[in-house]
């Protein structure tokens, strides 16, 4: 796949990102459905929606793959001091996510059935780890890898640093500032619940106790579920914002011998 490929269907990605989110946080607001992301996309599900669908699967993978060989070669330039290197796990993982995703929504655009409960895969997830041998010494560590993510969408957040990967056009625009920040803050919220679903299963060795997003807003008092939804509603919002204006770099240029990567005088 050449780089104009790569980027297209890395931003389509974004995209899809987007209108998943957008769903998630619609439908808590105007229909009080707590979903999660393979859940919300039901909705598309149908007619000209699987169409939609299947454009997103693509989206989701070529996304998931950008994330992976991001974390491999660090084409985003996080580093490799220990800063760096979470923030490229955090890549991977989320990486690993938006393959999970590109697998469920194609098999939804294929009429192969649909998404599923995020909170049914998580807990199926939790029980096969606990099957394992210090199974449960596995889900303390992913909830712990949670909580790093979560820890740092509030950071980011609260910094802003989302706005030095935009062009400066859309950077300067107050309502995505704010569309970032918000976002930013209520998937941050999201993502410490279900650390603690996690952490919680794993210390009581009982799958029963993981939860995916669904759960983590159904677990808030509806005035911060509503807000939550919002934020997760303007996070989409912002997610088409960087489908249009993300500064993205093939990390096929940081391959020694390539005319940008290593050891080329760039």
């Amino acid at each position: 796949m050449n780089h104009g490929k790569l980027e297209t269907l890395t931003r389509l990605g974004f995209a899809a990102r987007g209108i998943m989110y957008v769903l998630i946080g619609f439908l808590a607001l105007e229909a009080g459905r707590a979903e999660d992301g393979a859940g919300a996309l039901e909705v598309l599900n149908g007619g000209a929606g699987k169409l939609l669908l299947a454009l997103m699967a693509a989206g989701f993978a070529a996304y998931g793959l950008w994330r992976l060989a991001d974390a491999a070669l660090d084409s985003e330039g996080h580093g490799s001091d220990g800063k760096g290197m979470v923030m490229r796990l955090g890549g991977a993982a989320s990486g690993v996510v938006h393959l999970g995703l590109a697998y469920i929504v194609a098999g939804m655009a294929l009429g192969n059935g649909g998404g599923g409960s995020g909170g049914d895969s998580t807990r199926e997830g939790a029980a096969t780890a606990l099957n394992l041998p210090g199974g449960w010494t596995l889900l303390i560590i992913a909830a712990f890898g949670l909580l790093l993510v979560g820890g740092y969408q509030l950071f980011n957040a609260a910094k802003g640093s989302f706005l030095r990967r935009l062009d400066s056009r859309a950077a300067s625009e107050a309502w995505v500032k704010a569309a970032g920040r918000i976002g930013y803050a209520a998937r941050g919220i999201v993502f410490l619940i279900m650390a603690w679903f996690l952490g919680q299963a794993g210390m009581e060795g009982r799958a029963g106790e993981a939860g995916g997003i669904d759960e983590a807003l159904t677990s808030l008092p509806q005035t911060l579920r509503l807000l939550v939804a919002f934020g997760l509603l303007l996070f989409g919002l912002f997610s088409f914002v960087e489908a249009r204006y993300r500064r993205l770099r093939d990390p096929a240029d940081m391959l020694p011998g390539h005319a940008n990567g290593p050891g080329n005088g760039r």
